[in-house]
């Protein structure tokens, strides 16, 4: 084993409240971020809690297959295992908790697909329409901790052992074989990680840090094998799950925080061994630890508000630690107000991009259409950076499917001049559009059954498979064995795509101001031909997607029932698979953009499409937040995921309470409109602008990027940009060097 990691600097008659340690590791986490951008430079994703590795520990990973990865239940459980044996305790004696890991093993195997199992001609559709197909994704769904709380890693293994006897067929053996071999890992790690602490306890001079050290040394004992009983062990016991989770392939979402820890926060209460101030620290050092995605209050299945006292707790915590943080609130018509209030307080007062805040009956009724009872539709809870999922008992592959309809734009577009320059039309070029981009739906349905099929022989969910409900009792992988099937299919550049449909309406068949062949060779020349620099300009400000009753807004509705009735459609021709149409591009914004020429909306080639479900930079130059809102709510597919809406709001907006509460009310519209998932990032325009140029000036500043929060300074310069243009965009300005 490496040596321990162990953060030990203060004398020994220093003492300690709870604030200066939430204030000193806070400055620590800091630090962290900046290893981390020393070490990898930009990353454009969550902040995950990961610290950078010791230079004195290194893995190398055993492969199994030829090309030097290893795939399938044993080449993932001899290299995890191993991992485990080897992976040093990070410990901070200011924290009350361990559970910090260096970096993904997915993400060091080498090779991600098995390819034994290869997918060539699909793989030609994908290139073709740049198409992320998600085969050999990890599932991107949510585990039900309970079980966990429920049984203990102990209680766990003898579950194994009890469907073991049960499930004897050949294909059985190996999926138990390898999760009893996981568990197992698991109990010794723990085992050591306690004895570690105890020592670490002794070493420390300071009987305050040295009683915090015996009490989480106490802790991992207890739960090395037991059921968690207190909220301090429950927490714990989450912290160690996201490690375990992140090391193997960065792990899933996080569940309904508040009504996780209510039970241990009540019992504990009662009992007269906590109090509301170390609650609050304990959950402040949960955030602390990684960037989870939470919900927080909605509706329980009688649609009642779930928000507690441990509601406003986290709320708090989350306030006292002031970081990146993913919750979400869901607001429902039983909302609590006071709750609802205090949460956009928080909005506000930190600006830092949480909460963010879903829309019950939206989310509900769409997933009501799919077939499920409200019940159910009520459980089915805000995890990713736009997904939804029902803890423990759907697989899906949210946000990791994604057809960039902009390209499906391009392919078509190029065809009809090709073939049918004479006849061009826009009511040609959709013909030609609606048979790419069935084809490109098709494809990527046929790769989501592919994926179903072989996945458990490439990247078993080994760490899941253990919080879900069917795959230890079935003794099959959660591809196999799970209760419902979900499978996300996301569009990405709608924007693009209907402002390239409405500007050639426009200024070529309307105004008759260009011809579709001049159009079409200043594409060929990214606007480098004679005069255009003038005809993108032209194209660039016709009528926009979001500007409020525009052509492209009546394109963009064309082209989501479009896309929505042929992701639909795929369920008929998969029996078993429920597929759910989205708006999403998260961080592929850039990606799809490089693999896409200059469109009709004046956008060059290689330029960024548009972010989601969210209007091009400068749709209106007032930037109207009413026009945007009801533009995306008319794009919403409707089926139980999202299409987000993401808002730049200018920090003067709510500098009292009466600014709360208009934001409280626009929140409520916005949602009341049809509208599932709502962003909002509070930026002075001004420190952003010197952010961009010098990050290290706010080490501090968090933005929320997409579906998830960052430190800005993390940001690769491309991404910053990015959100740089949005906030410009708010008053109708564009950035020099923009990007989109």
């Amino acid at each position: 084993m490496s040596e321990i990691q162990f953060i030990n600097r203060f004398p020994a008659d220093e003492t300690f409240t709870l604030d200066k340690r939430i204030r000193l590791l806070k400055k620590r986490k800091l630090e962290h971020t900046q290893e981390k951008i020393d070490a990898e430079g930009g990353l454009d994703e969550d902040d995950y809690g990961r610290v950078v590795a010791p230079e004195d520990f290194s893995f190398e990973i055993t492969p199994t297959h030829a090309n030097g990865s290893f795939y399938g239940y044993r080449g993932w459980t001899a290299n995890y295992t191993r991992l485990l044996a080897a992976h040093p305790l990070y410990c901070d004696p200011l924290d009350a908790f361990v559970g910090r890991g260096f970096f993904f093993l997915t993400r060091r195997k080498g090779p991600v697909w098995n390819p034994d199992y290869p997918y060539t001609e699909l793989k030609k559709a994908f290139d073709r329409y740049n198409i992320i197909c998600g085969i050999g994704g990890d599932g991107h769904f949510t585990p039900d901790l309970r079980i966990g709380f429920e049984l203990g890693w102990g209680g766990i293994l003898e579950k194994l052992e009890k469907y073991r006897a049960i499930n004897t067929a050949p294909e059985n053996a190996e999926f138990y074989e390898s999760e009893i071999a996981v568990v197992r890992a698991i109990i010794a790690f723990l085992a050591r990680v306690g004895d570690e602490l105890e020592m670490l306890a002794c070493q420390e001079r300071n009987p305050c840090l040295a009683q915090n050290l015996r009490e989480m040394s106490a802790a991992n004992r207890a739960i090395r094998s037991g059921k968690p009983r207190t909220m301090r062990e429950c927490i714990q016991w989450m912290c160690w799950f996201s490690f375990f989770s992140r090391l193997y392939n960065r792990g899933p979402s996080g569940g309904q925080l508040d009504e996780l820890l209510r039970p241990f926060y009540e019992r504990d209460m009662e009992a007269g061994i906590l109090d509301d101030e170390t609650a609050k620290f304990y959950i402040a050092c949960l955030l602390l630890n990684d960037t989870r995605y939470y919900q927080l209050a909605g509706p329980d299945r009688e649609g009642r508000d779930m928000a507690s006292h441990i509601s406003y707790l986290i709320l708090e915590a989350a306030d006292w630690i002031d970081i990146a943080c993913n919750l979400t609130v869901r607001v429902h018509d039983n909302i609590n107000e006071d709750f609802f209030y205090r949460s956009v307080g928080y909005l506000f007062k930190n600006k830092n991009g949480w909460p963010r805040f879903s829309g019950d009956n939206s989310l509900v009724d769409g997933f009501m259409r799919c077939g499920y009872s409200k019940e159910l539709a009520r459980g089915r809870l805000a995890a990713g950076c736009h997904w939804m999922s029902i803890p423990g008992m759907e697989y899906t592959l949210n946000d990791l499917v994604k057809i960039n309809t902009a390209k499906v734009f391009e392919v078509a577009y190029f065809e009809m001049m090709d073939t049918e320059a004479a006849s061009a039309s826009t009511d040609l070029l959709w013909k030609h559009f609606a048979r790419h981009l069935a084809a490109a739906v098709a494809t990527t349905a046929a790769g989501i059954e592919f994926h179903l099929a072989w996945q458990d022989r490439n990247e078993p969910e080994l760490i899941c498979n253990l919080l879900s409900r069917g795959p230890v009792e079935k003794g099959l992988d959660v591809t196999k064995s799970a209760m419902y099937f979900n499978m996300c299919i996301d569009g990405a550049g709608i924007a693009t795509v209907a402002d390239s449909f409405a500007a050639l309406q426009q200024r070529v068949e309307m105004e008759k101001k260009i011809s579709f062949k001049d159009i079409t060779r200043q594409l060929e020349s990214n606007y480098q031909d004679i005069d255009g620099e003038y005809i993108r300009q032209m194209m660039l400000h016709s009528q926009r997607y979001c500007g409020g009753g525009s052509l492209a807004d009546e394109w963009a509705l064309r082209v989501n029932r479009l896309f929505t009735g042929l992701v639909r459609a795929q369920c008929g021709e998969y029996p078993g698979l429920n597929f759910i149409p989205g708006w999403f591009s998260w961080a592929n914004t850039l990606e799809f953009g490089m693999n896409v020429r200059a469109t009709p909306n004046g956008r060059r080639s290689g330029e960024a499409i548009n972010h989601g479900a969210n209007p091009t930079s400068g749709f209106r130059k007032d930037g109207a937040v009413t026009a945007l809102a009801n533009s995306i709510a008319g794009v919403q597919p409707s089926y139980g995921n999202t299409a987000p809406v993401q808002l730049e709001v200018d920090p003067g907006i709510a500098a009292s309470p009466e600014g709360v509460q208009k934001m409280v009310h626009m929140i409520r519209t916005i949602l009341e409109t049809g509208n599932t998932l709502l962003n909002i990032n509070i930026i002075d325009k001004n420190k952003i602008l010197e952010a961009h140029k010098d990050p290290s000036k706010y080490p501090d500043l968090v933005v929320r990027v997409t579906g998830f929060t960052a430190y800005f300074a993390m940001l690769s310069p491309e991404f910053r940009q990015l959100v740089v243009d949005r906030v410009l965009a708010v008053n109708g300005e564009v950035s020099e060097g923009s990007v989109a």
